[in-house]
């Protein structure tokens, strides 16, 4: 068993993999960013049609 846990810790990183794992890395934090904009975006077009909503209901005229 010693000799399998050496030989897996040993071995050297396949650059591929890192390639892969570096770009998927960039990928989730775009991603992620993208998430925060777009929460940011929704947030300030409720709250303009809340405020929207708010003049629609207005029970008196607003020109008399």
């Amino acid at each position: 068993m010693a000799k399998a846990l050496y030989g897996h810790v040993g071995m050297a990183q396949d650059r591929r993999l890192v390639d892969e794992v570096t770009r998927l890395r960039a990928t989730v934090q775009a991603l992620e960013f993208e998430i925060t904009r777009l929460r940011a975006d929704n947030d300030r077009l409720a709250a303009a049609a809340a405020e929207a909503e708010d003049l629609m209901s207005l029970r008196e005229p607003a020109l008399t």
